[in-house]
């Protein structure tokens, strides 16, 4: 059963970067799309960044357009989001699933694998 470990959160000033990482287990990670989602206090978890199985494919949700890069290396299971030129409403819990193919919205019960999420915080 695939499941997903996320790592690479902190605190971060504005206009700083991250890279998150989602290792994953229990099954091969390149027969599935992979997202990263966002959950900030309060609200709904959103999507905002997809990539296939074979990387061709990468979504990204327009807020974060331009400033965050999702990438993946099947051979380590591992996938990771850039995240560049943060702000402070990035701030959230961060959490990586997987689906079988990217689309243009993230239904979040098309996901599965979920882990425990990574904290972001930007503040100054």
């Amino acid at each position: 059963q695939l499941q997903f470990v996320e790592s690479g959160g902190g605190l971060v000033q504005p206009g700083g970067s991250l890279r998150l990482s989602c290792a994953a287990s229990g099954s091969r990670l390149d027969d599935y799309a992979i997202s990263w989602f966002r959950q900030a206090p309060g609200k709904e978890r959103e999507g905002i960044s997809c990539i296939s199985n074979g990387s061709r494919i990468k979504n990204y949700e327009n807020s974060v357009k331009g400033r965050f890069t999702i990438s993946r290396d099947n051979a380590l299971s591992t996938a990771y989001l850039q995240m560049n030129s943060l702000k402070p409403e990035d701030t959230a819990v961060y959490f990586c699933a997987a689906t079988r193919a990217c689309g243009s919205t993230w239904p979040v019960d098309r996901y599965f694998g979920w882990g425990q999420g990574t904290q972001v915080t930007v503040s100054s």
